[in-house]
């Protein structure tokens, strides 16, 4: 596929993982391998899981770093790739202990403490490749902000194209949609025995992912930049 909508710059775990693995079996999508796959049944669900990972499928196992936007005229793929290829050389690789938690209305992998080399990996990321981003359009814009922002989200908003980064990022690598709190207690009681011995040990952020949004609007891996630089996968 060539036609990408959007472009996003994710970390994600190394092909072939188990967590890796995992994460595509949990939502049903590989976005390494561009296709569906067999879901992973787990017992106690309270929900169908399909109807649990519904939003975050189409998105690929992920954690964002620079959140989806559309190529700036004038800019091509190809000169993106060199500039993600650049800031990642200039970050150095680094691990995070994980654990699932809940940054809001749904479950995600959380870090366990806050990490400055990857608070500097999300700024490196999302001010370092801001001149290939085209401007967020008004409707979007407008859907932002019925989340009812406040000042330093509505500057993110405006400066950045989106209002949860820098100051308000949060690292999460999202494993279910919104869930009604009773029903996100049972599903976290569900996954958690699960990847318990995926998260026993610290997850390498090794490189960083640029992801892109294909017609059918599902996120496919495209291409991997080794942090600290090196060869690109």
């Amino acid at each position: 596929m060539g036609n990408w909508r959007r472009h996003a710059i994710y970390f994600a775990p190394p092909e072939g993982s188990a967590l890796a693995r995992f994460g595509a079996g949990w939502l049903g999508w590989d976005a390494a391998r561009g296709e569906a796959v067999a879901g992973l049944a787990l017992p106690g669900l309270p929900l169908p899981r399909e109807a649990i990972v519904e939003t975050p499928r189409r998105y690929g196992f992920h954690a964002t770093l620079k959140p989806p936007f559309r190529l700036a005229e004038g800019r091509s793929v190809a000169e993106l790739d060199a500039a993600v290829e650049a800031v990642a050389a200039g970050c150095a690789p680094f691990a995070l202990r994980l654990e699932v938690g809940a940054p809001g209305a749904f479950l995600a992998l959380v870090p366990e403490a806050a990490s400055p080399a990857l608070a500097a990996l999300e700024r490196a990321c999302v001010t370092g490749l801001d001149a290939f981003r085209a401007s967020a359009e008004a409707a979007e814009l407008r859907r932002r902000r019925t989340a009812g922002l406040d000042a330093a989200e509505e500057e993110n908003l405006r400066r950045w194209g989106y209002p949860w980064v820098l100051g308000r990022f949060r690292f999460h690598m999202t494993l279910t949609g919104a869930l009604a709190p009773g029903v996100q207690a049972r599903v976290r009681a569900a996954l958690e025995p699960a990847l318990a011995p995926l998260l026993a040990a610290p997850v390498a952020v090794a490189d960083v992912c640029r992801f892109a949004e294909a017609e059918d609007g599902r996120f496919r891996l495209a291409r991997r930049f080794p942090l600290g630089g090196g060869r690109a996968g």
